[in-house]
């Protein structure tokens, strides 16, 4: 690890002039443009930005109008982290031959994309720049499905939501898999970093934001993205999903420092039952009839496994 920066306090973080303007097309009630602002907003340093396709792409990059004040490149939906790396390993080889204008400073490289973009399609990729150790950092935003492109089901969508591509009726509860493991698979490679965030917990995630920008190497972040078309709810009511979805653990908040050093980062005072999350949103409506209401007891039965689990992990280290 490099020189450790001093992290921007609470003060600076709220004052910060905005480097993701408000102006964009993103639905009202998306979380998107809430984790991105914190994000650029968590730090001075330079930025070099980098959107796969997706809804952050082309709701905030209408020809000729831009919400970036910041270096930023719109790449294909499955690469925006190897453009991220590449324009990464540039810097680095020109800093090396002594051509950069200003040496001195420092220049943080992000890329983001959705689940679709890093679960699914852009999965290879992102491994790959873990495995070269660029000194990178990847956030997903992660609202469990392709929200961009007619919301089907991706490997983050969660086991027995309704989506285009596993709808619910008669003869289906809907998705018939559980979510994919994003953070585990990235801490696989033996990353300096790794965490969950959600934009509820915003002093948190800006915590781990900071951290992972301060650290050499590659960073991966799962990004907690409430949808409002895609889970059905009501646009006001993001933060309130949000608070249910880590108050109930079903998105619980850790990190995995070098790959196994788990930390629980938050513990909630009143968990609450799963139940109430699921039934916040349209897209589990279907789990409260009679035929498929045991999902409902498989659902509470696996986020208290991954609990648990999580919890002897950070307790093996002690």
């Amino acid at each position: 690890m490099g020189e450790v920066k001093k992290i921007k306090n609470l003060k600076e973080f709220s004052t910060s002039a905005d480097r993701f303007e408000g102006a964009n097309l993103l639905c009202p009630g998306c979380a998107h443009s809430i984790i991105v602002r914190e994000v650029l907003n968590a730090t001075n340093d330079d930025l070099i930005l980098a959107s796969s396709t997706g809804c952050l792409e082309v709701c905030t990059a209408v020809y000729p109008y831009t919400s970036w004040d910041a270096s930023w490149i719109h790449i294909g939906f499955e690469n925006g982290s190897t453009a991220v790396a590449g324009a990464e390993a540039m810097y680095q080889a020109l800093k090396k031959k002594g051509r950069l204008k200003q040496p001195d400073r420092s220049t943080k490289f992000v890329a983001f994309g959705g689940d679709g973009a890093s679960y699914d399609i852009g999965f290879q990729w992102i491994s790959g720049c873990m495995e070269r150790g660029h000194d990178m950092m990847y956030i997903v935003l992660d609202n469990e499905v392709y929200a961009n492109t007619g919301g089907q089901r991706s490997s983050a969508t969660p086991i027995g939501a309704s989506a285009t591509t596993s709808p619910a009726g008669r003869k289906s509860y809907g998705e018939k898999k559980n979510k994919k493991d994003m953070v585990a698979i990235m801490a696989a490679h033996n990353i300096p970093y790794s965490a969950q965030v959600a934009p509820n917990k915003w002093k948190d995630m800006v915590k781990k934001i900071q951290h992972g920008l301060n650290v050499e190497g590659p960073v991966f972040i799962n990004a907690m993205s409430p949808c409002t078309t895609e889970w059905k709810f009501d646009p006001k009511d993001t933060m309130m999903i949000s608070d249910l979805a880590t108050d109930s653990l079903v998105f619980p908040l850790y990190e995995i420092i070098d790959g196994h050093e788990l930390n629980i980062t938050y513990r909630p005072k009143h968990k609450v039952p799963v139940e109430e999350y699921l039934a916040a949103q349209g897209r589990f409506k279907h789990l409260f009839k009679a035929e498929y209401k045991h999902m409902i007891k498989e659902w509470q039965d696996r986020v208290d496994a991954t609990w648990e689990s999580l919890q002897r992990r950070e307790e093996a280290r002690v």
